[in-house]
């Protein structure tokens, strides 16, 4: 479309030749004689740009502004004025003109003041259009998709969540199996009580139970005060046990009496603690396996998978691909304060053909990155890391002969999470999607050395 000009000088001869050239730019101008006149366009038809004059007889160009932003706030202003004082030029910068030209002026700089405010209105409805595509999709909690399998998990999610029944949320990491969580949480009874998470795996057991249980003053050394444990502080809430199954056999037989009376027992306490939490829990494992080798309970399982949602990998819904790659960027473009609007239609093709083992995360991951890296307004090929670039060639790649068995692709993938940030084994954790413990015990087992050695 052809950017719209409101011109506004009450010099005939002075708004002829600024319509003229700006005409010969290729813009849709229309010329107003006076600020009343202008303001009479303004309030029926829309503009990208207005050009006006600042001493005017009447309606001056500050009324012409201040009408503007009410009418058409997207619109950029410019002062073109005889009377230029740093006080004026102040003022109109403070009530939001977009830019401040003197008389006499230079053609050059007039055009690339036009062009720079033009560009400025292009980035807004660039961001407004992808805002609205992703708005479209968006739940009201936050989980943005337009897969079938996923509505159909929402809807699900929407129906048990007022039930307060336990639910048991696996898939891959990175999925958003958390985001089901909070989103269950919100849309429960206990939406108004506390939600509380945390990640079984991130502490020894006797760390986990001391934050989930908590204990009694001078239950142990260092035990100077009574702490209220996580179990008891989200009575009335929802409790969500991530990796639950790296949970120790002990802990998972306390766990299961909370679920069963409805109590806890703090560490070194005596009379157990009346608590009404709804728990969720969530794992990346195949907990049916993890039943039959006997490192998980089968009564605890039985307990907590009253409900299973399975949150498929983001390679077996590649149509929500573009559109969280938007979501990222609307999101970190913001956070960055940087002028990025789009993802070029090359990085698109990458992504799509991609297949993701880090999930969701690994998508947001390479978003921020590209965020960051871009210098312009577009995402391209070269902002992504290196070794991505180069992941479609060694996703399937056969060794000697035949394709490579799901551990060997797993260890492919750590090998080069680890080489893109330089072997730091935390933020490789991260990336991930796993715990530094559960990186080391992988990284372990690559070597062939036992875990406890």
């Amino acid at each position: 479309m052809e950017a719209r000009l409101l011109i506004v000088d009450d010099e005939e001869i002075a708004l002829r030749n600024l319509q003229h050239v700006m005409e010969k730019e290729g813009y849709q101008v229309t010329a107003s004689r006076s600020g009343a006149d202008a303001v009479k366009w303004l309030e029926k038809h829309a503009f990208d740009v207005v050009l006006t004059d600042l001493r005017m007889e009447g309606v001056d160009g500050m009324d012409v502004l201040k009408k503007s932003r009410e009418l058409q706030p997207e619109a950029e202003v410019i002062f073109i004025t005889g009377y230029a004082t740093a006080e004026s030029a102040v003022q109109a910068l403070k009530h939001g003109a977009f830019y401040y030209i003197a008389k006499p002026f230079r053609l050059d700089e007039v055009r690339k003041v036009v062009a720079e405010a033009l560009a400025k209105v292009g980035l807004r409805r660039e961001n407004d259009e992808l805002r609205r595509e992703v708005e479209r999709y968006r739940d009201g909690d936050g989980i943005v998709t337009q897969d079938n399998g996923m509505q159909r998990l929402l809807d699900m999610a929407r129906q048990i969540a007022p039930t307060d029944c336990s639910v048991l949320i696996t898939g891959e990491s990175g999925t958003g199996k958390e985001l089901f969580a909070k989103y269950l949480h919100r849309q429960s009874n206990r939406a108004d009580g506390p939600y509380t998470a945390i990640n079984c795996g991130a502490f020894s057991e006797q760390l986990l139970t001391n934050e989930l249980f908590g204990h009694e003053k001078g239950a142990f050394t260092g035990a100077t005060a009574l702490k209220r444990g996580l179990i008891e502080v989200s009575s009335g809430g929802t409790l969500f046990l991530d990796e639950v199954t790296e949970m120790a056999p002990s802990m998972q037989v306390k766990l299961l009496r909370v679920l069963q009376e409805k109590e806890v027992l703090r560490v070194g306490g005596t009379r157990p603690v009346k608590c009404d939490v709804r728990v969720l829990a969530a794992t990346n494992r195949d907990v049916t396996e993890a039943v039959k080798n006997g490192s998980f309970r089968e009564d605890l399982y039985f307990r907590l998978n009253v409900v299973n949602l399975h949150i498929p990998p983001l390679s077996r819904r590649k149509g929500d691909i573009p559109l969280l790659a938007r979501h990222f960027l609307l999101k970190y473009a913001s956070r960055m304060k940087k002028p990025v609007t789009r993802i070029s239609d090359e990085v698109l093709a990458v992504l799509m053909d991609y297949p993701f083992p880090g999930n969701v995360r690994e998508l947001e991951n390479l978003i921020e990155r590209g965020t960051a890296m871009a210098q312009g307004d577009v995402i391209e090929v070269a902002h992504l890391p290196e070794s991505f670039r180069k992941a479609g060639g060694f996703s399937f790649r056969k060794i000697a002969g035949r394709l490579p068995t799901l551990e060997e692709q797993e260890h492919t993938y750590i090998s080069r999470v680890l080489e893109e940030v330089k072997g730091n084994q935390t933020v490789a954790a991260q990336i991930l999607g796993i715990n530094r413990a559960s990186l080391w015990r992988k990284l372990k087992a690559r070597r062939g050395e036992e875990p406890g050695k």
